[in-house]
């Protein structure tokens, strides 16, 4: 048979079991939210700094000369036309093997912010496709 207790003896029993938090409940809530404030912040800040490349560079076109040749037509955008750029493409087989590569495709400066170069690639094997890797200043 249980014995009867009091309600301020089952409060006092409960204090002790579940003892209040270290921290206040609204010193938690503000950091938090302060927290998710600065992340915001940051994560806006550093998504449109990369949204808008200093450089950027693109296939345009290509043709298949032969089983060891392919031409490529490359656009340059860059804001600044007085600034040389120097860009790196990439011929690929079907097998998205690279079969051949221009490490350094020199753009040098022109009054044009956008730029189309006609290259061609010597490769060791057939190419199906050519891909701008990277463009950046020197």
């Amino acid at each position: 048979m249980p014995i009867p207790t009091t309600s301020s003896e089952a409060a006092e029993r409960l204090r002790l079991r579940y003892p209040s938090p270290r921290v206040p409940r609204p010193v938690v809530i503000i950091s938090v939210a302060l927290l998710a404030i600065v992340f915001l912040t940051w994560l806006i800040w550093a998504a449109s700094i990369r949204a808008t490349p200093v450089v950027s560079g693109q296939v345009e076109a290509y043709q298949v000369v032969s089983d060891r040749e392919i031409a490529v037509t490359v656009t340059v955008d860059r804001p600044d036309p007085s600034v040389a750029v120097v860009c790196n493409v990439v011929a690929q087989a079907s097998d998205f093997q690279s079969v051949g590569a221009v490490d350094r495709l020199e753009v040098p400066a022109r009054a044009e912010r956008v730029v189309n170069l006609r290259i061609v690639i010597k490769t060791f094997r057939r190419a199906t496709t050519a891909s701008v890797k990277s463009c950046s200043l020197p």
